[in-house]
């Protein structure tokens, strides 16, 4: 019987091979972003039950599907709709619907810095440099919703935008389609974005070539059956669309164009300046140093398509302040537009990879991710101690319990006051419809309209509940006095701070 053996020299060469492909996938960036992902989930999970107020939106939002969902697009509210399909209406659902995004935000800029020519350690700092720019690094994590879902589609059309320029072919046309129509989807902004980085990326020959090539006509395609729906949904309530936007902006004339430059500049300065100090220390004068001849392997076009759309997007910028009279924007309004800075100072210093600090800034970026996730984690305790508890320390958990207690079946519908006390209930009553009615004197007519509607629909009782003061008269429907709950905020002992609810609970009628 004939055997066969396999030398030593062999087996220590395989055993060799093996060892180098496992240490490399564990080094991976992107098996540290699993990593990453999978720590954010469990803390989001874990630390509190209670919702912020986007979150408690997206949970009576993604009850059913619809074309639209009032002054923001539906697209986040259908992935939630999606997710909740499988995990339930729980805060499971709506950590790792987040989460996911975030990673895939990073994944995209990452894969994006590739595409341009960038070696893999400076494009794993293009898109770790997200992480220090507040909203990707601390207000993703502690709320946001449609704005997360915006950063991850601006990030996946810069890859499929790279892409396609480095290698134009007509399926590359798809995703670039599908990702701007996508885009128009998660958050209204994102036409300006994707009008600055058209306008750029036309201007120059190299890259328009690349995007009047064979298939071009498959972007608009796309993109276009992706909006269609929403489009047409939108044209038939345009108004509340047009009004939250132009709100929030704050568009009033009798404002100085200073106060809306100063908010402009505050807002970039903001998203920039923690990022530009750590480069600063890490790299130092290397920033200003020539580019070494051996390091001009970054794409032709990457440089002026980054700085002209810089450029473009500026001049929409001053154009919303003087023509526009805009003056107020938020940091996390110019983070998309702002956040590929990091990509072209790489771009142009390609040779920092080499540069004996460089490692600093990946364990600095590390440090920073660990103490963010430490932070997030610990908030509704840390916020209960101090005795100042806030959404976070919502005690949502005994509040249904004491429902309970008091008769709720846990099917009939609740009509809430606000919409965050309505998110937080569905996440423990997953078979209930919840509707949120406002109760504040300025809204108390709609108010009531909403809860005699509500309860209408219910065949099957309904529970109306009220949270801090007790709501108007107005507001309750005729029938039982209010019911009262006193009940300690999470993570808060001994005397400090409570809050309290007040109820009906109407029981089916037999």
């Amino acid at each position: 019987m004939a055997t066969s053996s396999v030398s030593p020299s062999r087996c220590s060469a395989l055993e060799l091979e093996h060892a180098g492909r496992s240490g490399a996938l564990i080094s991976h960036p992107l098996t540290w972003l699993l990593v990453w992902a999978a720590a954010q989930v469990l803390s989001r999970a874990w630390n509190t039950p209670a919702l912020e107020l986007d979150e408690a939106q997206q949970m009576i939002w993604s009850q059913q599907l619809a074309l639209g969902y009032g002054p923001q697009p539906p697209l986040y509210t259908w992935l939630q709709w999606g997710v909740n399909a499988v995990l339930g209406p729980t805060v499971w659902a709506l950590s790792v619907l987040k989460v996911s995004l975030l990673a895939l935000t990073y994944a995209f800029m990452w894969a994006a810095a590739r595409e341009s020519g960038l070696r893999a350690q400076t494009a794993w700092w293009v898109a770790a440099s997200l992480m220090w720019l507040p909203l990707m690094g601390w207000e993703s994590l502690r709320d946001l919703t449609h704005t997360v879902l915006l950063n991850c589609l601006v990030a996946a059309t810069w890859w499929a935008l790279a892409r396609q320029i480095q290698r134009p072919r007509p399926v590359g046309f798809v995703w670039l389609g599908l990702a701007l129509g996508l885009g128009v989807l998660s958050k209204y902004s994102f036409v300006l974005f994707a009008g600055a980085l058209a306008a750029s990326a036309l201007s120059l020959p190299t890259v328009r070539a690349a995007l009047l090539t064979r298939g071009w006509w498959l972007l608009p395609l796309v993109a276009g059956l992706v909006v269609l729906p929403h489009g047409l949904w939108v044209l038939e309530h345009w108004s509340l669309a047009s009004q939250a936007t132009a709100g929030k902006l704050r568009m009033e004339a009798h404002i100085s164009h200073w106060v809306g430059l100063s908010s402009l500049l505050q807002g970039v300065v903001g998203n920039l300046l923690l990022w530009a100090i750590a480069v600063a220390l890490v790299f130092g004068r290397a920033w200003w140093s020539p580019p070494m001849p051996a390091h001009r392997a970054v794409a032709e076009w990457l440089r002026p398509l980054i700085a002209r759309y810089l450029l473009v997007v500026l001049a929409c910028l001053l154009l919303m302040v003087f023509a526009g009279q805009a003056s107020h924007f938020k940091g996390r309004w110019l983070h998309p537009l702002v956040c590929v800075v990091p990509w072209l100072a790489f771009a142009c210093r390609p040779g920092l990879q080499e540069h004996p600090r460089g490692r600093w800034f990946t364990w600095g970026t590390v440090a920073l991710a660990v103490a963010l996730w430490a932070a997030v984690t610990a908030r509704p305790w840390l916020a209960g101690r101090a005795g100042r508890p806030n959404e976070v320390n919502e005690p949502v958990v005994a509040l249904a319990d004491a429902l309970r207690q008091a008769g709720y079946d846990g099917r009939a519908a609740i009509i809430a006051d606000n919409a965050a006390l309505a998110g937080m209930l569905r996440t423990r009553f997953a078979r209930a419809t919840v509707v949120a009615c406002p109760s504040e004197a300025v809204d108390l007519a709609a108010g009531g309209e909403c809860v005699r509607q509500a309860a209408d629909v219910s065949g099957s009782g309904w529970l109306q509940i009220s949270r801090g003061k007790l709501a108007a008269p107005a507001w309750w429907l005729p029938g039982d006095t209010p019911r009262m709950l006193d009940l300690p905020y999470l993570h808060v002992h001994g005397q400090g701070p409570r809050v309290r609810y007040y109820f009906v609970w109407q029981p089916p009628r037999s």
